[in-house]
Protein backbone atom coordinates (compact mmCIF):
# COMPACT_ATOMS: atom_id res chain seq x y z
CA UNK A 1 0.00 0.00 0.00
CA UNK A 2 1.59 3.10 -1.22
CA UNK A 3 0.42 6.33 1.03
CA UNK A 4 0.48 9.28 -1.31
CA UNK A 5 -0.23 13.02 0.33
CA UNK A 6 -0.90 16.24 -1.41
CA UNK A 7 -1.46 19.94 -0.18
CA UNK A 8 -4.75 19.57 -0.52
CA UNK A 9 -5.18 16.95 1.88
CA UNK A 10 -3.18 18.86 4.10
CA UNK A 11 -5.36 21.26 6.44
CA UNK A 12 -4.56 24.74 5.99
CA UNK A 13 -3.73 25.57 10.12
CA UNK A 14 -1.18 22.76 10.24
CA UNK A 15 0.56 24.07 6.68
CA UNK A 16 0.76 27.83 7.97
CA UNK A 17 2.40 25.89 11.54
CA UNK A 18 4.85 24.05 9.36
CA UNK A 19 6.03 27.33 7.32
CA UNK A 20 6.54 29.67 10.77
CA UNK A 21 8.23 26.87 12.51
CA UNK A 22 10.34 26.09 8.99
CA UNK A 23 11.13 30.11 8.86
CA UNK A 24 12.01 30.05 12.82
CA UNK A 25 15.61 29.90 13.75
CA UNK A 26 17.00 29.68 10.59
CA UNK A 27 18.76 32.89 10.19
CA UNK A 28 21.68 33.75 12.23
CA UNK A 29 22.87 37.44 12.56
CA UNK A 30 26.17 37.79 10.96
CA UNK A 31 29.26 38.41 13.72
CA UNK A 32 31.45 41.17 12.59
CA UNK A 33 34.99 42.19 13.90
CA UNK A 34 34.20 45.65 15.06
CA UNK A 35 36.18 48.54 13.94
CA UNK A 36 39.29 49.92 15.76
CA UNK A 37 41.26 52.87 15.27
CA UNK A 38 44.87 52.96 17.52
CA UNK A 39 46.76 56.04 16.85
CA UNK A 40 50.41 57.07 17.82
CA UNK A 41 50.83 60.88 18.23
CA UNK A 42 53.93 62.76 19.07
CA UNK A 43 53.69 64.07 21.46
CA UNK A 44 51.52 62.20 23.12
CA UNK A 45 49.76 64.76 25.04
CA UNK A 46 47.68 65.47 21.99
CA UNK A 47 44.27 64.64 22.09
CA UNK A 48 41.98 62.97 19.35
CA UNK A 49 38.86 63.66 17.93
CA UNK A 50 36.98 61.27 15.91
CA UNK A 51 33.68 63.09 14.00
CA UNK A 52 34.30 65.88 16.56
CA UNK A 53 33.77 63.52 19.22
CA UNK A 54 36.51 63.38 22.06
CA UNK A 55 38.02 59.22 22.03
CA UNK A 56 41.03 59.82 24.34
CA UNK A 57 44.53 60.89 24.72
CA UNK A 58 47.44 59.85 22.11
CA UNK A 59 49.09 57.82 24.89
CA UNK A 60 45.95 55.89 25.21
CA UNK A 61 45.08 55.42 22.29
CA UNK A 62 48.69 54.26 21.11
CA UNK A 63 47.81 51.49 23.96
CA UNK A 64 43.91 50.73 23.87
CA UNK A 65 42.60 51.25 20.44
CA UNK A 66 39.00 53.18 20.16
CA UNK A 67 36.19 50.85 19.28
CA UNK A 68 34.40 52.80 16.18
CA UNK A 69 31.84 51.62 13.54
CA UNK A 70 33.60 50.67 9.67
CA UNK A 71 33.16 53.63 7.38
CA UNK A 72 34.72 56.82 6.88
CA UNK A 73 35.42 58.93 10.23
CA UNK A 74 37.18 62.40 10.32
CA UNK A 75 39.87 62.16 12.72
CA UNK A 76 41.35 65.89 14.72
CA UNK A 77 44.12 65.55 16.63
CA UNK A 78 45.20 68.39 18.67
CA UNK A 79 47.81 69.86 21.88
CA UNK A 80 48.99 72.79 22.67
CA UNK A 81 51.50 74.49 21.34
CA UNK A 82 51.31 72.67 18.08
CA UNK A 83 49.05 73.21 14.83
CA UNK A 84 45.79 70.36 14.42
CA UNK A 85 46.04 67.80 11.65
CA UNK A 86 42.98 66.72 10.30
CA UNK A 87 42.61 63.29 8.22
CA UNK A 88 39.71 61.41 6.72
CA UNK A 89 40.11 57.91 7.72
CA UNK A 90 37.93 54.85 6.64
CA UNK A 91 37.68 52.53 8.98
CA UNK A 92 36.87 48.35 8.38
CA UNK A 93 36.96 45.27 10.56
CA UNK A 94 39.91 45.01 12.55
CA UNK A 95 42.71 47.30 13.92
CA UNK A 96 43.51 50.75 11.95
CA UNK A 97 46.52 52.68 12.47
CA UNK A 98 47.33 56.14 12.50
CA UNK A 99 50.82 58.17 12.87
CA UNK A 100 51.14 61.50 13.05
CA UNK A 101 53.68 63.80 14.34
CA UNK A 102 52.60 67.81 14.51
CA UNK A 103 53.92 70.41 13.59
CA UNK A 104 55.13 72.98 16.38
CA UNK A 105 53.69 76.80 15.89
CA UNK A 106 56.72 78.83 15.46
CA UNK A 107 57.41 81.24 18.62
Amino acid sequence: MVLRASLASIPLASLLVLLLLAGCGGAQPIKTTPATLRVRVVPETAVVYVDERFVGAGRVLARQPAVLTPGKHLVTIEAPGHFPHDLEVTLVPGVTQVEVALRPVPP
